[in-house]
């Protein structure tokens, strides 16, 4: 519980920051850079080594692909029957197809399932979530919006990510049997930051801004990402005998708010930008109740 609160209380003081404290300019890029070129790679190194790969692990990044793809088929057949815009049906496939499993889900997941959690969080995101997010989210955002994408810049976006460089560092490391305990005392309270400091941008990026024509999108757009498909991941990882921790994270994960990042790109290729922050801001509030409420029912271990 008290993981939980600190959750909400970094959420909290970044909005109330953003409001009423006049931070500097630039603050939330300058915490967002350090976030995803130091903490994350840091958290990466330190708990790849130690996840154990087993027959099962696959569920989680399986999960991911089951949430994007479900969207863009479910978004694609509801836009051309209800008459939705072509960037209507784009924005609800990149934010409710891509969930927030770094910046939410790693503090989450420590929150309710400890370093457990964490470790088998990095694989959901860095082996699914990032992947399709440089790959099929750039494909989406360049067919809804018109534009023709480059395989070169998605193949460049991967392997230049640095948590993905930390990820394939990682396996090498743990292969050879970790990491010293010297290097692991210096990894891990770098890689702790990410937690308070993650929460704390996505507080100062927080808007809600709901107009009574986005209600329907909006209402399909979140029983997607925060009931139906975590529902759907369950019961495919049910019928094929995921178990334990595994299949509650897979889920949870799949259950994320939408991505922040998912939301910016919408807005960069102008794909109905107003829709795709109701939706985000929208699916941060919810999910701290839903996420915990599913937890309940979830294996714990």
């Amino acid at each position: 519980m008290s993981a939980l609160l600190l959750l909400f209380a970094c959420l909290v003081l970044g909005i109330v920051v953003a409001r009423w404290a006049k931070p500097p300019a630039g603050i939330v890029p300058g915490i967002n850079w350090w976030v995803i070129n130091v903490a994350l790679p840091a958290l990466v190194l330190d708990l790849i080594p130690h996840v154990k790969f087993d027959s099962q692990l696959w569920f989680p990044v399986v999960a991911m692909f089951i949430v994007f793809g479900g969207a863009w088929l479910l978004f694609g057949l509801l836009g051309s029957r209800l008459g939705w815009s072509r960037g209507r049906v784009g924005a609800l496939i990149l934010v409710c197809g891509l969930g927030n499993t770094s910046f939410m889900g790693y503090p989450m997941l420590q929150a309710l399932h400890g370093q457990a959690g964490l470790s088998l969080a990095v694989v959901a995101d860095q082996l699914g979530t990032f992947p399709l997010l440089s790959s099929a989210g750039i494909v989406v955002a360049s067919i809804y919006a018109g534009r023709n994408p480059s395989a070169g810049l998605i193949v460049r976006r991967i392997l230049t990510f640095p948590a993905f460089v930390a990820l394939v560092v990682g396996i090498v490391v743990g292969a050879l049997g970790g990491w010293p305990d010297a290097l692991h005392s210096v990894l891990a309270p770098i890689g702790a930051t990410l937690t308070p400091l993650a929460l704390f941008s996505v507080g100062m990026q927080f808007r809600f801004q709901l107009e009574r024509e986005q209600a329907g999108a909006l209402a399909w757009g979140l029983g997607w990402k925060l009931v139906l498909v975590p529902l759907l991941c369950w019961l495919i990882g049910r019928a094929l005998g995921v178990g334990g921790l595994v299949l509650t994270v897979g889920v949870l994960q799949a259950a994320m708010a939408p991505m922040i990042s998912a939301a910016i790109l919408a807005d960069e290729y102008e794909l109905d930008p107003r829709l795709a922050n109701a939706l985000l801001g929208a699916g941060i509030v919810l999910s701290l109740l839903t996420i915990p409420l599913g937890n309940l029912l979830l294996p714990a271990h």
